[in-house]
């Protein structure tokens, strides 16, 4: 069986106030793109007395193999329900660190694979739990589409949002971004225009109102990733951001909209949503 997890971009990512735990409570909306990578799991026989295999291939995964999210997906279903041995092949076209949610997907969509593999009958609400356990934002891949955020980004709600018919691009540069680092230059806020209001509006509206906390302490960091930003406005963008904590950038164009993409560098992905 295989599957093509996919990315998603934040809109709107308001950092609203620090809980006891040492955590942040966040609001935003994770809206899904069609940016992917391959995943695929057949029953196999791995070597010795493995209950797995992982194949990489496409962009490299740093790390150890066993601690790649897909793993820990299945190690999760694996103590419950004493899975048949695998073999995983994951093929990486989301680049990492980019706040683009690619391994979370990856989790997310291996869950809902061996669920329907195996017939396991968990239900989404089930899978959902399983996902928060291997990460915050791994939960909002179960359903898949454009949802509300709210608490540390596990406590979901869906909105009303098509950006069918825009053009999406997508530069990822070679910059690395700390979460950790980035968190610590965030003062939370009560934001003046909440994210679900802003989204409401045209997105001829967003620019100036729907923001994204964490700009504000990366760009004065790594001023190129700003430079992006500026880049896509100047050549048309509806709307510009970074995602998540970074370091991608998107712009929302018309389709018609011409775009040099040689001013850019790092990856860059021209997308038409649909």
């Amino acid at each position: 069986m295989i599957t093509f997890p996919n990315a998603k971009i934040n809109l709107g990512l308001n950092i609203t106030e620090k809980r006891p735990d040492g955590y942040h409570n966040l609001e935003t909306v994770f809206y899904p793109i069609p940016l992917e990578d391959a995943l695929e799991v057949t029953a196999g026989h791995p070597e010795g007395n493995a209950k797995y295999t992982l194949h990489q291939g496409g962009i490299p995964i740093e790390g150890d193999p066993d601690t790649n999210l897909v793993v820990k997906a299945y190690r999760m279903l694996d103590e419950r329900f004493n899975l048949p041995p695998v073999d995983i092949h994951l093929f990486k076209h989301i680049p990492s660190g980019a706040g683009l949610g690619g391994g979370s997907a990856d989790a997310a969509f291996m869950l809902k694979m061996l669920n329907e593999e195996f017939r396991l009958k968990l239900t989404d609400d089930e899978l959902e739990a399983y996902a928060a356990r291997l990460g915050a934002d791994c939960a909002v891949f179960i359903r898949n589409r454009a949802t509300y955020a709210e608490g540390i980004g596990n406590i979901f709600s869906p909105v009303s949002l098509s950006l069918n018919g825009y053009r999406l691009l997508v530069v990822k540069p070679d910059i690395f971004v700390s979460t950790r680092n980035a968190f610590a230059q965030i003062r939370p806020h009560r934001p003046e225009h909440p994210v679900r209001e802003v989204i409401a509006l045209p997105v001829e509206q967003w620019k100036g109102l729907l923001t994204n906390d964490f700009e504000d302490s990366v760009f004065p960091q790594f001023p190129a990733i700003g430079a992006i930003k500026e880049e896509m406005y100047r050549q048309g963008a509806l709307y510009a951001s970074m995602s998540g904590s970074g370091s991608s950038v998107y712009g929302l164009f018309t389709p018609e909209t011409s775009i040099d993409e040689s001013r850019f560098e790092g990856n860059v992905f021209n997308l038409l949503l649909k």
